[in-house]
């Protein structure tokens, strides 16, 4: 059986090669990435280390899967992640999120590959997202539990990247519809955790951690500055084991669309992350307010995960201050590495 992680050297990618090659014997576990990504060197040695073999392609060329072979199995977890860049870098975006697609999708009819793949949940109105809120600035504390479930709104604007992910999404059904493939698309909120370098652009708890360890400043950016926009977390160890249920059920669990995410009980606002941070790493950073607010952001976004607990008995084992020590845990053991990010 070979499995294909497509952005194998990513931070989700990299952390699945390496689960699942110790979780499933039997697999050929093979990366493909084109080692574009700031950390995906870093990540490359650790996969050698595994002996884990890493194809350096472009997945938006078409001649990507070439000499390849059979997959069994496409674990897509390539993409422009940053919502705001793709704002910049619209071709870009599009060719490395959409035309991946196209590509993987076209080698699995050759082969009726299984897929899973990584979604967004982006994909999601921005609109309705922000009317959940009725404070424009969000000048108080958010008290309501709102979850948002796979039947939330889609049909407004989502921005350039949660677009190229839900055109993605339609042209997997599309494939699976006219070659009978089988699919899991699971549309994740924040995963983060140990090899998340923290970057801007990506990984909110890993870069916030970072700026309390190196005693940087930080900016509430947003909703007028206040620093009470929320958002769920999830642990990559444990969407690591509800991967490997995915693909153990793959038969029998499939063509699904499912919300991934920390959930209610792993939610928090910038402001109280930013309390938590501060009692971990001992330090107190400089905060300031830039009030405006991006046309692409959302005040709120609390994964409802009651679909994928029901059909995995999959739960976040994981809280919010469990992911915040491993965080910084992995961060002070390996200094070096983060100061280069």
């Amino acid at each position: 059986m070979k499995i294909a992680i497509l952005g194998g050297c990513g931070f989700i990618g990299s952390n699945l090669c390496i689960y699942l090659n110790k979780r499933l014997k039997r697999a050929n576990i093979i990366s493909i990435d084109n080692i574009s990504g700031n950390g995906s060197k870093f990540n490359l040695k650790r996969l050698k280390e595994k002996k884990i073999k890493n194809f350096k392609r472009n997945l938006s060329k078409q001649n990507v899967f070439k000499n390849i072979g059979k997959v069994s199995l496409f674990i897509n977890c390539c993409s422009d992640p940053a919502v705001e860049n793709s704002k910049k870098y619209i071709n870009e975006v599009i060719n490395n999120n959409f035309l991946s697609t196209l590509n993987m999708l076209n080698h699995s009819i050759k082969y009726n590959s299984d897929i899973i793949y990584f979604s967004t949940s982006r994909v999601y109105s921005i609109k309705s997202i922000n009317k959940l809120i009725k404070d424009k600035n969000v000048k108080k504390k958010i008290t309501i539990n709102k979850k948002i479930s796979e039947k939330f709104d889609t049909s407004a604007i989502r921005s350039i990247y949660g677009s190229t992910k839900y055109f993605s999404e339609d042209l997997i059904k599309e494939f699976s519809y006219l070659y009978n493939l089988k699919y899991i698309i699971n549309r994740c909120g924040i995963v983060t955790g140990p090899w998340q370098f923290g970057k801007k652009e990506q990984g909110l708890f890993s870069f916030w951690m970072k700026k309390h360890i190196k005693g940087e400043p930080i900016k509430f950016i947003g909703y007028g500055g206040n620093g009470n926009q929320i958002r769920d977390a999830l642990h990559i160890n444990d969407l690591n084991e509800l991967i490997l249920k995915q693909i153990l059920n793959i038969n029998n669990i499939k063509n699904l669309t499912l919300n991934v995410g920390g959930g209610l009980k792993n939610k928090i606002s910038l402001k109280d992350l930013t309390k938590k941070c501060e009692k971990i790493s001992n330090n107190v950073c400089k905060k300031s307010k830039i009030k405006f607010t991006s046309n692409y952001d959302i005040p709120y976004y609390v994964t409802d995960i009651k679909m994928v607990k029901k059909l995995y008995k999959w739960i976040p084992k994981k809280n919010i201050n469990i992911i915040l020590k491993d965080i910084y845990k992995w961060m002070i053991n390996n200094k070096n590495l983060i100061n280069k990010f």
